[in-house]
């Protein structure tokens, strides 16, 4: 993407369909049997905020189309920056050599239709028509919030906001549209006291409009990242060894995306590397547990109205009281494992091809109260909030780190914990959940996934979980009794 001044301007998607047509005939003229365009265009403004003023402010714009061919399971793909038809039908060769034929086994499309699409962020008031000065404010008083905490060292803010348009057509006739926004406010603090420094960070957001912004999320995200330092302050080392873990509600579902989502994308299960695979029909979790993938979630940051490959997005349910039913797929997945795509073919840009990506996923609520589910542990681990983690695909082991956690005393919240992790294998750890609460909590707009380099919105989503035991590094020896 480029750099230009923060004119707040924006040109539409506009490319005729018979040029598109006659690209998508040439993709497919050395005998590929699936084609498609991926339009894009991004314009995202970016303001950040650090010793007291604003520091930087941006305003990026960037625009291509990526063209791709299936020929089986071998995938050709390039890509242009430019929309003239002479650099897209060079893209189209170059993407169509992936297929050995000198003939084309498919036809391109004489017409398109276009899918109807459901609306799960519609826009009032688009965030660009905001006034970058009232967006400026915003920061400011951001670090009026923090200002009040005393001990405080360091303060910063960020304000991004993106509008994505895109445009798909395939071979098969489909052309979709879809404009999503995005909106992501941060603040990170250090604080200070008796010698002792901790830093923490929150963020909020979504595909909001300013309607969002009217309710003044700046200075609940400024109190947020505050709240988790001075927590950092005063917390005891965190116990060692096998508990029982209490996960909090919310933005502890990033555990289910990493430990047990991936594992559930398809490209892993088709080529046999999941822990997962080939174990639809079985119980892979405990009873209790349901987990659903769901772009419909309205105005979250995982949502979505179709997928970049031109599928209309569905919510779909991975896992069914403890049972595997469905993985996520894109088209190549899906034809491999001759089912239908579910709708979770993403791509980071118009430079990437699409793999079979998570949208907002979550576990559903159960029957438990959280305070019931907190009465039944006389000894254990309170995690309710997380950083990133790590995981092996594969095998299903992860390592998480604890960045909000307390300890369990006979059924009570105690002191706050802090260099906790959790160490597990996804698969048997989900086998251990023996409570699931009422509260299901979706996290605010935070999270970005990563997967072969390519970075897409996410989100998760959890109620109060009970596991029965899961081992807890921590640099406390006294806990695990």
């Amino acid at each position: 993407m480029t750099s230009s001044p923060d004119d707040g301007t924006r040109a539409a998607i506009d490319i005729d369909e018979g040029v598109l047509r006659r690209v998508l005939a040439r993709a497919l003229s050395r005998g590929g049997d699936y084609a498609d365009l991926f339009v894009e265009r991004e314009q995202d403004r970016i303001l950040r905020w650090e010793e007291g003023r604003l520091a930087e402010a941006l305003l990026n714009r960037g625009a291509g189309v990526g063209l791709r061919v299936l020929s089986g399971t071998r995938t050709g793909y390039a890509y242009s920056e430019s929309f003239e038809e002479a650099a897209l039908l060079a893209a189209a060769d170059t993407a169509a050599h992936v297929a050995d034929s000198d003939g084309a086994a498919v036809h391109a499309p004489t017409s398109f239709r276009v899918p109807a699409l459901p609306s799960h962020y519609p826009e009032r008031r688009p965030l660009e028509t905001g006034e970058l000065a009232d967006k400026v404010a915003l920061l400011a008083r951001m670090q009026e919030a923090a200002l009040a905490e005393p001990g405080l060292l360091k303060m910063q803010g960020s304000y991004v906001e993106s509008r994505r348009e895109i445009l798909v057509a395939t071979s098969d006739g489909v052309l979709a549209r879809d404009v999503q926004p995005m909106l992501r406010l941060n603040c990170s603090v250090v604080l200070g006291e008796n010698g002792r420094r901790e830093s923490a960070g929150s963020s909020a957001g979504g595909r909001v409009d300013m309607e969002f912004l009217d309710g003044r999320p700046e200075l609940e995200v400024a109190r947020e990242a505050l709240r988790m330092a001075r927590l950092r302050l005063v917390a005891e080392e965190a116990p060692a060894g096998p508990l029982p873990v209490v996960l909090g509600p919310g933005t502890s579902g990033i555990l289910l995306h990493e430990a047990v989502g991936h594992g559930l994308e398809a490209d892993f299960n088709h080529k046999g590397t999941s822990k997962f695979s080939g174990r639809i029909g079985e119980k892979v979790a405990s009873s209790l547990c349901t987990v659903v993938d769901d772009p419909g979630l309205p105005s979250d940051r995982g949502a979505i109205n179709v997928d970049d490959e031109g599928c209309p997005s569905k919510r779909t349910v991975l896992i069914e009281d403890g049972v595997l039913r469905s993985y996520m797929h894109d088209r190549l997945s899906a034809r491999v494992m001759d089912v239908a795509p579910t709708g979770n073919g993403r791509r980071e840009s118009f430079r990437h091809h699409p793999l079979p990506r998570m949208t907002n996923t979550y576990l559903l609520p159960g029957e438990s109260e959280p305070g019931e589910i907190l009465a039944s542990v006389k000894r254990g681990l309170y995690a309710k909030h997380f950083s990133g983690g790590q995981v092996d695909i594969a095998r299903g082991d992860f390592v998480f780190d604890v960045t909000e956690g307390y300890l369990i005393e006979n059924g009570k919240v105690g002191p706050p914990v802090k260099g906790a992790t959790l160490i597990g294998n996804g698969p048997e750890v989900m086998g251990r959940v023996s409570m699931v609460g009422d509260d299901l909590t979706i996290s605010p707009g935070m999270w970005s996934c990563g997967k072969r380099g390519q970075r897409v919105p996410a989100n998760v989503g959890l109620p109060h979980v009970k596991i029965d035991s899961i081992t807890v590094g921590g640099t406390s020896t006294g806990g695990g009794r």
